[in-house]
């Protein structure tokens, strides 16, 4: 068996693309086609699903059952509600976010005959020189917001004659910084890092020549900011499933901000206990910096998995990151970490044949 080792810089340089890439939930078509181009320079084999959704395989001694690891592809965005009197447009969330970490982005509208048209996101009363104190007062909602178009609009009928209409898609910028310390600010690293680490993984058992126990099944979902997750793509093979996602690192968790992250529980319930046992010795066994948590606001592809009445054992693994489904912050030796352990993990039997 060959050595494997994570390469940062392939890493590093698949989430610099992806975050370039807009993939709000329903949109995710050309996040698939950049994941499904790795795949094929890799030489591994994948199919798409109906819905879009990539399975990929990569073979092992054992063919069934076999184990998945996901991760989802889809981000936070809002959509086009109404088209405004004034020219602006109301605006309804994709995804689960506060409106608070909307106001002042910059986006994208993506109209349905191809046309793109670029805006800012404002709260109504926006300008401190009209409404003095009354920009303080506004409540935190998401009828409380309005998107400007740049473009020469002033009424709704403009608005129309541009093609937009009501159901357009609305992309928000990452505004992504890799830093010369190793973080990462971007937003949508949930879960596009993930993404990023698992193709990491899955590139160095490839290149390595790693022959493994049992195939996997290489999940990458398109609607877990939804709550759909990974029911879509799961099948009555897949014995143990290991989710990528994000822990939240933040006063009052114990998340590893720089190693990966073994979730004990989230709001859906325990993950299952001998599953993360073993994945907690493979982390002490290799030297990977890690802790585990419980996250009380939280949900993820297992949940959404589990819930569907998929029979497979269930874990949660996470990088560490600062003001999740806000202005994000995270650190490429978490990215890292998140990748080993998936390494390690893949080279070992299943739990019940350990």
């Amino acid at each position: 068996m060959s050595e494997t080792h994570i390469e940062r810089q392939y890493l590093s340089a698949v989430l610099a693309k992806l975050l370039t890439i807009d993939s709000p939930t329903g949109m995710t078509e050309e996040a698939v086609e950049f994941v499904c181009k790795e795949l094929r320079d890799m030489g591994v084999t994948f199919e798409l699903t109906r819905r879009g959704a990539i399975r990929a395989t990569v073979p092992g001694k054992q063919a069934s059952p076999h184990r998945a690891v996901a991760a989802h592809l889809d981000t936070l965005g809002a959509m086009v509600k109404q088209i405004k009197d004034n020219g602006r447009l109301e605006v309804s969330m994709i995804g689960h976010w506060s409106s608070r970490f909307a106001e002042g982005a910059r986006v994208t509208v993506y109209t349905d005959r191809g046309k793109t048209i670029r805006g800012t996101i404002l709260t109504i009363k926006a300008s401190g020189h009209t409404y003095n104190t009354e920009i303080d007062s506004q409540p935190v909602t998401w009828e409380q917001l309005e998107l400007r178009l740049d473009a020469r609009v002033s009424n709704g009928a403009d608005v129309r004659a541009l093609g937009v209409n009501v159901g357009d898609m609305v992309a928000v910028d990452t505004n992504a910084e890799f830093t010369d310390s190793g973080f990462v600010v971007s937003r949508h690293l949930d879960d596009k890092a993930g993404v990023a680490a698992v193709l990491a993984a899955i590139r160095a058992v490839v290149m390595g020549q790693v022959a493994l126990p049992v195939t996997c099944k290489v999940l990458f979902t398109i609607a877990e900011e939804v709550g759909l997750g990974a029911p879509h793509i799961l099948d009555d093979e897949i014995a143990e499933l290991v989710a990528v996602d994000n822990g939240t690192f933040a006063p009052g968790q114990n998340t590893s901000e720089y190693g990966v992250t073994i979730a004990m529980k989230d709001m859906s319930g325990p993950f299952d206990r001998k599953l993360n046992r073993h994945l907690l010795d493979l982390c002490e066994a290799s030297g990977i910096e890690h802790s585990r948590d419980v996250f009380k606001f939280y949900r993820s592809d297992v949940a959404a998995g589990l819930e569907a009445g998929y029979d497979t054992r269930a874990s949660l693994i996470c990088f560490g990151l600062d003001a999740s489904h806000g202005h994000e912050r995270a650190h490429v030796d978490s990215f890292v970490a998140v990748a080993e352990l998936l390494v390690a993990y893949l080279k070992t039997p299943m739990v019940d044949q350990a």
